[in-house]
């Protein structure tokens, strides 16, 4: 949590400043009821009216001085708990982006969109009840128990007794509820995951008939939610109640011992009016120091949570810089190599990939194929740096691609994933992301190559065609295409399509193939296609089979055809057998 603190230094001043403000306005509050006890001791005993004019407008005075202090201290909150929040956003932003896909994997994407909205939500508010309240109400308390002990020693330890009972009374509940409410943001976790689930697979549900069986089970992690804030909440409102009985005994000891003092002479009534003034003060600060803890508590919860997403460190793989940043990758006599490459995902029992070796010759289109689940989509992965090898080397250039940093490797690949995604944005914008200044010949080559011209072309404002978030307004095809064209303006070294071909016809894929061969050898681009269909990769100059993880076969898909019993499965599958489908 104290992690947390260094996003408020930009806003010293205002921290500083809220907190006086509000001790000034609560100064003020403390001297009221010493000018009433004087109105009645002085102007009421003595039937002076000017005196009492005097001090009503004494306290007119305190009253609205009070008042500019209240709302300028409320200013300078908001401002640094609203610019606090947006300091802490950007960071943990700025945190998410770096973190790999292992880390991303193990966190959730739920439980990440949680701790970047609500959790934040909660620590803005409690960093504006902190600088409103955190001193005002203390200060008042103990200032209050002050003033009684100057104006009656032997009351005041009523005062006391109060605080001290009161202080057990808050903390036992603060020490109670902060483990709780950490419990009840990672049950809202769960809710978001389903709700998330079900808003990304609503036509599937619908198309199984499963809206019931969705229903009930986010009803019961509702259930699970509801039980464990009422469970808190319980123990919470025990605040309110057990401070106002307390508060409420102290002003009738009071006002039993007051009487008893006046009947002496050791107190006049003034000063009783005064003490018991002083006790409903701390009785409404009781009140706000009790929901403030009820807020800091939510708050402390909370920002345990988002400090140890903050906490988390990378390893240290893809993350050295390179000593050498003109590293020249065309003396290189193999693009890639993977030697003895083995990987295995954080927390799975088994390895994806076991004692993986092949190497590419920059220029050469290679064929991944495989059953569901072989390790194709992981093994590409790993050329990209987006997971770390769990035993042997993956070499670029003749390089290791640990000692590339992170924006030099993935510079010099190009990804098309399996799932498409299009953002938000003109067509124009999104193609431009891997290429920003490209030019109006370089997108349309792109569009040209992945057989996405005529898709730009049909739409009314060409390139400038606003797309919905996800690309929803387009078929799934028109959205491989166009990721396809976004990899390609980037014009990369290594190009890699992880199945990104599978809603694509299979004329409009044979033409996309024979345009990546073209790119291929003009511009010695390397090609790894990832696919499930043997007509896909046919034309590769070598095709790497894999099963359960292990390469179990490589070569050309003459040589594959009649060596290896994978791929002949895989083909007679698809193909009539004997039947010679290249084209």
């Amino acid at each position: 949590m104290k992690r947390l603190f260094v996003y408020l230094k930009n806003y010293k001043k205002e921290t500083v400043l809220g907190p006086l403000f509000k001790l000034l306005e609560a100064s003020f509050e403390l001297i009221v009821p010493l000018v009433v006890a004087a109105v009645i001791d002085t102007g009421i005993g003595n039937h002076d009216k000017v005196y009492i004019t005097k001090m009503c407008g004494v306290m007119v005075l305190l009253g609205v001085v009070g008042l500019i202090s209240s709302i300028t201290a409320q200013y300078f909150a908001a401002k640094a708990a609203t610019g606090f929040a947006k300091e802490l956003r950007d960071g943990l932003f700025e945190k998410i982006q770096g973190f790999s896909f292992t880390t991303l994997d193990s966190l959730g994407s739920s439980s990440l969109i949680t701790r970047m909205t609500s959790d934040i939500n909660r620590l803005q508010s409690g960093v504006n009840m902190v600088l409103r309240l955190f001193l005002r109400s203390p200060f008042i308390v103990f200032g209050a128990m002050v003033m009684a002990f100057t104006i009656d020693v032997t009351t005041a330890f009523v005062f006391l007794g109060v605080i001290l009972l009161l202080s057990v009374i808050v903390f036992g509940i603060m020490m109670l509820t902060i483990p709780l409410y950490k419990k009840v943001q990672q049950s809202l976790d769960s809710i978001l995951s389903i709700t998330r689930e079900n808003l990304s697979g609503i036509r599937l549900i619908r198309a199984f008939s499963k809206e019931n069986w969705e229903i009930r089970r986010f009803s019961a992690r509702n259930q699970e939610y509801t039980k464990a804030q009422l469970y808190v909440g319980k123990i919470s409102a025990l605040m309110n109640p057990l401070t106002f009985v307390t508060i409420n005994i102290g002003i009738v000891v009071l006002i039993y011992v007051g009487s008893i003092r006046v009947n002496q002479g050791t107190l006049t009534q003034g000063q009783v009016v005064a003490l018991y003034n002083y006790m409903s003060q701390i009785l409404v600060e009781l009140i706000k120091l009790a929901n403030l803890i009820i807020t800091i508590t939510k708050a402390v919860a909370s920002g345990d949570r988002v400090a140890d997403i903050l906490q988390i460190e990378e390893p240290k793989g893809n993350k050295v810089m390179s000593q050498q940043t003109n590293w020249d990758h065309g003396d290189r006599e193999y693009k890639v190599e993977f030697q003895q490459v083995e990987f295995t995902y954080q927390g799975a029992g088994d390895s994806s990939l076991k004692d993986i070796s092949f190497k590419v010759r920059p220029g050469d289109m290679v064929g991944i194929i495989g059953g569901t689940g072989s390790g194709k989509s992981s093994l590409v992965h790993l050329i990209c740096g987006f997971y770390s090898a769990s035993k042997g080397k993956i070499l670029i250039d003749g390089k290791d691609v640990n000692q590339y940093d992170e924006k030099s490797l993935r510079n010099l690949c190009g990804i098309v994933l399996q799932k498409n995604v299009l953002f938000h944005g003109t067509i124009e914008e999104n193609l431009r992301w891997g290429k920003e200044d490209a030019t109006l010949e370089e997108i349309q080559a792109a569009l040209e190559t992945a057989q996405a011209r005529e898709i730009v072309e049909g739409k009314p404002q060409k390139r400038k065609t606003m797309l919905s978030q996800g690309g929803k307004n387009l078929s799934g095809g028109q959205r491989q295409r166009l990721c396809i064209a976004r990899a390609l303006v980037k014009n990369p070294e290594i190009l890699i399509l992880d199945d990104a071909t599978s809603a694509l016809d299979y004329a409009t894929e044979a033409k996309l193939r024979a345009g990546l061969k073209e790119l291929a050898k003009n511009k010695a681009m390397t090609i790894f296609i990832v696919s499930q269909r043997t007509a896909s990769i046919m034309q590769a100059d070598k095709i790497i089979v894999l099963d359960e993880g292990n390469m179990v076969g490589m070569g050309t898909h003459q040589e594959l055809i009649k060596s290896c019993e994978m791929y002949q499965e895989i083909y007679n599958s698809q193909f009539k057998k004997g039947e010679d489908n290249e084209q």
